[in-house]
């Protein structure tokens, strides 16, 4: 019998940290009115510092709700049934369509009462898919105020970066007086600037813990990083986060130093594009029964977090801007200026090169190879998949592609996907192993 090594493996210490944080902000959600908060939604890729200057608020987040709902279809399928009775088919984003069901059934996932009215929507134009007029939806639906900024994607690509950097600014100077307008509440550039501070300190420090997993034994598993990511993406313009983010840099430093892996029996280890099917996490469970990792997806390295992908094809943490020396945030003028500079540079406004990307990560990380998700949930993802595929093959990396859906469990066919997976694994030489 083969004998299979075992690396020494134990539960992240801020394990329990991480889910409190998590829940608390969706608790925050449901109470924000009879706590004098503002509750505010939109696409959670947006700035979420912007909205601090009115005062105390908490954001839903869009997206990270539909995927939250994804992973439970007890509910998850009666919100999309309502969704589509209205007439949004199950070809448009799988998030939305779990996001609008709860709201036109009237429930909350996290508490099942009521759903909860926002104050104002406030986000960026971000996925061709429909993003900007979900939160349309909502305008029409319960009469929310609802304001969307325009993002050109790239920023020096066709030489035109500052009448594209000019144009952003002032859609956000617009987008402030907005909200005092909607709101009655006077602005505090204060407060702004110092969630802007927390904001590209958090999304610095996840995109290094993200880069942290290209140690061998990996120190984190993809399944547990999803798990995490919430905290660098709806609460990113907290203290709070930055604190959590730091303790958990930390101990992902000293996992690596002292040899603890995520999972044991590591021997094989695979990177991916996209979200997984949330409704299906259970694969990555499965599949540490062949040795397999799952070190890291592309999107949540570069969504909720920042990295700096490098001419020579590397890929290394990001720097906050006042740590590169960048002019110092005096004033709102200032405040947006560093804003949108960062947003210009940060690569997933930048589809142009995700190829490259793609490449950098996978050599980055180590991988034995890329397991791509073709998701019928957002038909906008997968233009350019099999670009993708070519690119990463021609850069000497084994590929599969598999079908499912991020959002909605009806288009995952869980045996189809383990098939594939195994299928995959068997021409990589890698077969179950004799103990699971």
């Amino acid at each position: 019998m083969t004998t299979v090594a075992k690396y020494p493996t134990k539960r992240l210490d801020c394990w329990q940290k991480a889910k409190e944080l998590v829940l608390e902000h969706y608790m925050e959600i449901a109470t924000a009115k009879e706590k004098g908060k503002l509750l505010v939604s939109g696409c959670a890729a947006s700035c979420l510092a912007l909205p601090a200057g009115l005062g105390d608020f908490v954001y839903l987040g869009g997206e990270p709700y539909g995927a939250t709902v994804a992973h439970d279809p007890s509910f998850s399928v009666p919100a999309m049934e309502a969704a589509e009775a209205r007439g949004f088919s199950r070809d448009m984003c799988g998030y939305m369509r779990n996001y609008l069901g709860s709201m036109f059934l009237d429930k909350y996932y996290f508490t099942g009462g009521p759903w909860p009215k926002a104050d104002l929507c406030f986000g960026r134009s971000f996925c061709d898919a429909g993003h900007a007029s979900w939160y349309r939806v909502l305008n029409e639906y319960e009469g929310i105020p609802y304001y969307c900024y325009d993002e050109p994607h790239g920023l020096e690509w066709d030489g035109r970066a500052e009448p594209k950097m000019e144009y952003v600014v002032a859609q956000l100077h617009d987008g402030i007086e907005w909200m005092e307008k909607v709101t009655g509440r006077t602005y505090d550039d204060e407060k702004l600037i110092e969630a802007l501070k927390n904001f590209f300190r958090t999304e610095a420090l996840w995109g290094e813990v993200c880069l942290l997993n290209a140690a061998i034994p990996a120190p984190l598993d993809l399944k547990s990083m999803l798990a995490l990511m919430p905290i660098s993406m709806l609460r990113r313009h907290e203290k709070c986060a930055v604190e959590f983010m730091e303790t958990l840099r930390d101990e992902v430093k000293d996992r690596i130093a002292n040899g603890i892996a995520a999972v044991a029996t590591e021997r094989c280890r695979l990177g991916t594009n996209a979200p997984p099917p949330w409704s299906f996490l259970k694969m990555f469970r499965y599949l540490e029964g062949y040795g397999v990792c799952f070190v890291g997806t592309l999107v949540y390295t570069i969504n909720s977090g920042e990295v700096k992908f490098l001419e020579d094809g590397s890929v290394v943490p990001a720097v906050p801007p006042e740590e590169r020396g960048w002019p110092p945030i005096k004033n709102r003028e200032d405040a947006l200026q560093t804003l949108v500079r960062w947003m210009f540079e940060h690569p997933f406004g930048f589809r142009v090169d995700w190829d490259s990307y793609l490449v950098s990560v996978a050599n980055h990380w180590n991988v034995d190879g890329m397991a791509l998700f073709l998701n019928r949930g957002c038909p906008a993802m997968n233009l350019g998949l099999q670009d993708s595929k070519r690119a990463l093959q021609q850069a000497g990396f084994p590929v599969t592609i598999y079908e499912g859906n991020f959002a909605d469990c009806r288009d995952v066919d869980e045996t189809l996907v383990l098939d594939r997976m195994e299928s995959f694994l068997e021409g990589l030489g890698i077969y179950k192993l004799p103990e699971s």
